[in-house]
Order: C-alpha cells, then sequence, then structure tokens
C-alpha cells in the first residue's frame, strides 16, 4: 500500500470506505451498493499500478455516490416556502416557449399533459431508466480503453454534480410535475414523485421501477438546472474524438432522446434543459484545462532541468572547455 500512495496512504479511499461503514454500521442500512463501494475502493486502490490507475479514473464517480447519499442530510438547507419557485418558473417558461397571453398562457408541458401517449410514454422511459448505468458503464469501458478520457468524463461528472447541488439549494424549482399535482402551493412534505408518465410505464410493467428510482430522490426542488441532460450530453463531449459515426450517432440518438424525455415525461421545463445544457458546455471544458494544467505541473515537477536551462548549461560548459 505504502508503494503504491507513499503520502497519505490510507486516504484515498478513505471517503468511500468510512461513508459507507457509517451507512452500514452506524445508521444500520442495509444496502448493497454500500457494501459493494466498501469492498471495491480499496481493492483498487491498494491492489497493483494497473488498478490504482482504474481507481483514480473512477473516484470522482465514487464521490458523487458519496455526495449525492449525504445530501439527504442538507435537503431543507435554502428550502423554504418562501424560497421555492414553482409558478414564477412556470411563468418565464410561458413566456419564452408557450403559447397564449397573461393568465390563459399555455406551455408544451400543459399541452404533452392533455395529450398522452403510450408509446412516448415507453420510449422516453428507456433514457430516463438507464441513464445513469448508461454513464457508469460508458466510463467503466472508458477506464479501461481511454484512462485520460476517463479522467476527463469523471471529473467533469463530479464538477456538474456539485454545481448542481449547489443550485438546487441557491434556487430550490419544483418540477412541471409538481405543478400539474399541487398548483403553485409549496408543500415541502410532498413526496418525490417518477411523474405520470413513467407512473403509467410502472403500470405497463407491473412493477414500480420507476418509482423506486425516482421516488427516493433527496431534491424536490431540484429542478435547474436539469442534471439528466447533461450526463449523455457529456459522454458525447467525451467520446466523440474517439469513435466513428456510427458511435457518434447513438450518441446524438440518446442524448436527444433524453432532452426530448426530460420535457414529455414532465420532469423539466424547457428552461430548466437549456441551463443543464449551459452547465455540462462550460464545466467540460474547464475540466479538461484543469487537468492538462494539472498534467503540465506533473510534467514539469519530473524535470527539474527545463531544455532552456539544458541548453543553456551546454552553452556554458562549451565556453568553459579548453582550447586544443
Amino acid at each position: 500500500m505504502r508503494t503504491l500512495w507513499p503520502h497519505w496512504t490510507l486516504l484515498p479511499a478513505a471517503p468511500v470506505v468510512l461513508w459507507s461503514s457509517y451507512c452500514l454500521f452506524v445508521r444500520r442500512e442495509a444496502r448493497w451498493e454500500l457494501v459493494v463501494l466498501m469492498i471495491l475502493a480499496p481493492a483498487f486502490a491498494y491492489a497493483s499500478r494497473r488498478s490504482k490507475q482504474l481507481f483514480l479514473a473512477w473516484l470522482p464517480m465514487m464521490l458523487v455516490g458519496v455526495l449525492y447519499d449525504a445530501m439527504r442530510f442538507v435537503q431543507s438547507w435554502g428550502v423554504s416556502a418562501s424560497s421555492v419557485h414553482v409558478c414564477d418558473l412556470r411563468g418565464l417558461e410561458a413566456r419564452l416557449f408557450g403559447a397564449g397571453q397573461g393568465a390563459s398562457s399555455s406551455t408544451l408541458q400543459d399541452w404533452l399533459q392533455a395529450h398522452p401517449s403510450r408509446l412516448a410514454d415507453a420510449y422516453f422511459a428507456i433514457p430516463y431508466g438507464i441513464y445513469i448505468f448508461a454513464f457508469i458503464g460508458y466510463a467503466i469501458y472508458l477506464g479501461f480503453a481511454d484512462r485520460p478520457a476517463a479522467e476527463r468524463i469523471g471529473w467533469s461528472f463530479l464538477l456538474l454534480n456539485v454545481a448542481g447541488f449547489f443550485t438546487y439549494h441557491l434556487y430550490p424549482a419544483a418540477p412541471p410535475w409538481y405543478f400539474h399535482k399541487y398548483g403553485c402551493a409549496v408543500d415541502l412534505s410532498a413526496a418525490a414523485s417518477a411523474g405520470p408518465n413513467l407512473e403509467r410505464v410502472d403500470a405497463m410493467l407491473g412493477f414500480g421501477f420507476f418509482h423506486g428510482l425516482y421516488g427516493r430522490s433527496h431534491d424536490i426542488f431540484g429542478a435547474v438546472p436539469s442534471l439528466h441532460v447533461t450526463y449523455p450530453v457529456l459522454m458525447l463531449l467525451v467520446g466523440w474524438s474517439r469513435h466513428r459515426w456510427p458511435v457518434r450517432v447513438a450518441m446524438i440518438v440518446y442524448a436527444a432522446s433524453m432532452i426530448a424525455g426530460a420535457i414529455y415525461l414532465d420532469h423539466h421545463w424547457i428552461v430548466d434543459v437549456l441551463i443543464g445544457l449551459a452547465y455540462v458546455l462550460a464545466i467540460h471544458p474547464l475540466t479538461v484545462a484543469l487537468l492538462a494544467r494539472r498534467d503540465a505541473l506533473a510534467a514539469g515537477a519530473r524535470s527539474p532541468v527545463t531544455p532552456r536551462a539544458a541548453r543553456a548549461e551546454g552553452t556554458l560548459q562549451g565556453f568553459s572547455r579548453p582550447s586544443m
């Protein structure tokens, strides 16, 4: 372990192991994913140099899992009946993308909820059902196939979620399904929901898959920004240069389906989606620049004598060499 991590040997896996141990043994939460994380994090961190590289590539995603789980303890921070945005956000949506004037204005989501389609429910349930599995699977693939790309997608993912979580509490906002169910009233005790469309899909499936996936959300008033749309777009940004057109087209279709699904399934206003896209388009290049800066500093630390200094040293040696 000390050979792989000469300094702060126990620190790399500590956040994941300590949090999982706290939830499992102190809070008595019987959750299989915590057991898996508690085993895999130190296994990859300390098994070999290759596993250490994989651990570093996947560490940001593990930290996102810890961060998301810990958000339940601060879910009321900044969220009050007076701070939650419901009808003002819906009014902005109606002014920018709606139809009609004044009190009679309507949004695209209003029309979609009045004209449901079982086929559209089933289609858009696919990206909404696989989004986290698709992202983790692609990041794992990159860990083996392209470690720099794995680092870019992992740290972008972490920064996106940190930015999103902060925004949720600085600007708590209700999703469209909340407005269509409760109106403008803010009910802080309202239960998380998958929304009416995905509830219909659960009925078609015969079990509560989406209820279980979205019904335990810690951020009911976390509609701004839409992080759902950021994940497939981030995959597209990172994977564009390393894949050929068939894969690129599949990624474009997946991202477009997620964006359309966020609106159709009544989970986000168009405004939420545009803000989410702005976040990912800003954070990904920032992450690339930060990682490039890190690599440049590391290369400089490994090369104490710069090329210019080496040339200068050679010149001085030339002047001091005795003449024949």
